[in-house]
């Protein structure tokens, strides 16, 4: 009902009346028909002593504020919670409710960062970008970023124990100059998952992840996401699992940088008949000198700059520069809810622009 109530543009609903529209929705995406308990605890086998549960979806909403907010801890958030009635009112709580403890993150954190839960909230968020016909499902655009570890250089020792004792006190000194180390040799101690890692030759080396992002080049919209442990393969290895995930029209075209322009990666494009509109090498490119000579070629290369806005929104404003949390699982979670909310941003965004 509030989709049929809204004023949406005729382009949006192919030129058909909003009741056909829904019912042809129905028909292809019968799980947002379904009826859901909202704002609810759980089931009844919770206990009915001690304090009340807390629903799981003001959790959620809670940490969506977070991203939209730039609120920079859960502390904080939870501060915010107690008098800003805005926050409130999008999480849920009434004027008098008491606010929980921050410590319920810490307790949920397994399940609100859970990839299942959090690629299903950002598949529902794009099913209501696909309502408004703001993705293009022909011409895409792929790339990569590293998220810093929350993890330091002290913490990546040798595997096997060896090395000096660590000296005493909270924060001692240590001297890498003139020690090789390697993430085949080293591991953190705070964040096992994290690897060693610079992106070019004159670079800083940090403990780092990556994130990866499919957006199509209409609007900028993010259709998918990854998050890998950081490896010279990863990113277009990452950019095969999207694509295989939410390209599915013969024909079209996948944008990227010279990063990937790989033999693999060209190749298994070929194969699975997806045109590689990747910037080609001065030289030794596998990119080859007709596809590179079309105005599609072209096209693809200059909207493949959107993408970038995605990385940096996240970055700056959905704090994702560094993860707040440890292991990949975490970040894959909180990617997907950074990424979630970027693309609600710009839907209001596109939708200001069609209803001026």
């Amino acid at each position: 009902m509030w989709l049929y109530n809204q004023h949406l543009p005729q382009k949006a609903l192919n030129h058909e009346a909003p009741i056909q529209a829904m019912k042809r929705w129905q028909q292809s995406h019968p799980h947002l028909f379904q009826k859901s308990v909202r704002n609810h605890p759980g089931p009844d086998s919770y206990s009915h002593t001690g304090r009340p549960s807390i629903p799981p979806e003001q959790l959620l909403r809670a940490l969506l504020v977070q991203i939209l907010f730039t609120v920079r801890s859960e502390r904080q958030l939870v501060e915010q919670l107690d008098y800003n009635l805005l926050f409130r009112w999008f999480v849920g709580l009434g004027m008098d409710d008491a606010v929980w403890d921050r410590t319920v993150f810490s307790i949920n954190r397994d399940r609100l960062l859970d990839t299942d839960v959090a690629r299903q909230f950002f598949r529902r968020v794009l099913h209501l970008a696909e309502w408004q016909g703001f993705v293009c499902d022909e011409h895409f655009s792929v790339d990569g970023t590293m998220i810093e570890a929350w993890a330091g250089h002290k913490s990546f020792v040798p595997k096997d124990g060896s090395g000096p004792d660590k000296p005493a006190g909270r924060n001692p000194e240590a001297d890498f100059k003139g020690k090789t180390r390697s993430n085949a040799t080293h591991q953190s101690t705070t964040d096992p998952q994290a690897r060693l890692y610079k992106k070019g030759e004159f670079t800083e080396a940090k403990l780092r992840y990556m994130a990866h992002a499919l957006s199509e080049n209409r609007n900028g919209l993010v259709v998918d996401v990854e998050s890998t442990q950081a490896t010279g393969r990863a990113e277009w290895e990452a950019a095969i699992r999207m694509i295989d995930r939410s390209v599915h029209k013969p024909g079209a075209t996948v944008g990227a940088d010279k990063g990937y322009d790989r033999a693999e990666f060209v190749a298994a494009l070929e194969r699975r008949g997806i045109k590689a509109h990747v910037a080609r090498k001065v030289s030794g490119s596998a990119v080859d000198g007709r596809t590179a000579r079309g105005k599609g070629y072209a096209t693809s290369l200059r909207r493949r700059k959107m993408i970038e806005e995605a990385f940096g929104w996240i970055k700056t404003v959905g704090g994702l520069r560094k993860t707040r949390h440890k292991g990949l699982e975490k970040l894959s979670g909180q990617a997907l809810f950074a990424f979630a909310a970027y693309n609600l941003t710009r839907m209001l965004s596109l939708m200001r622009s069609a209803s001026a």
